[in-house]
């Protein structure tokens, strides 16, 4: 495998709602749904660890071609500031990360394919871990602006912005 693939990407908007605000929405895994063009929907494997670092919960991811389930642990849980979680405890980190800005708050949508995720591919795909690493690389890479956008637009929705949402 090349050296040189992408292997982490960041991309932030601005969204005029307070880091409270923000950090409540992204944070509530149920509402995955609404925003993220793969993750159908979310849900706490035990509601008593919710929203804490150490806490596991179940995505139901939807392509065309596929339909699977990952379960995800929190890794970062900073009320106002970031909230994130790798999927299958050492695959992929993904998380937002939240800072104020002068009209409402930067929110930057972080996602890494980590060198277990990396391993469990070529153990799993063999030959085609390289095909299936770049097509994952390139839905995270084309789902991360579509996830930030939803954001906004909801987040804003809900404050009374009157500005429809633009990225």
């Amino acid at each position: 495998m090349s050296g040189t693939s992408i292997r982490s990407h960041q991309e932030s908007f601005t969204v005029e709602a307070s880091v409270e605000t923000l950090y409540d929405l992204v944070s509530d895994i149920t509402r995955t749904g609404e925003w993220t063009p793969v993750c159908t929907s979310c849900w706490w494997d035990d509601e008593a660890e919710a929203g804490q670092v150490g806490a596991w919960f179940t995505g139901h991811n939807e392509l065309p071609h596929r339909t699977w389930e990952t379960r995800s642990q929190v890794v970062a849980a900073e009320h106002g500031r970031e909230f994130a979680w790798v999927v299958g405890g050492s695959f992929v980190r993904w998380g937002f990360t939240l800072a104020p800005a002068q009209t409402g708050t930067t929110l930057t949508e972080s996602w890494e394919f980590l060198p277990g995720g990396i391993a469990m591919f070529e153990e799993k795909f063999g030959d085609q871990a390289h095909a299936e690493i770049t097509d994952r690389t390139q839905q995270a890479l084309d789902g991360i602006p579509k996830t930030l956008a939803a954001i906004k637009q909801i987040a804003e929705s809900s404050t009374g912005a009157e500005e429809p949402a633009r990225p």
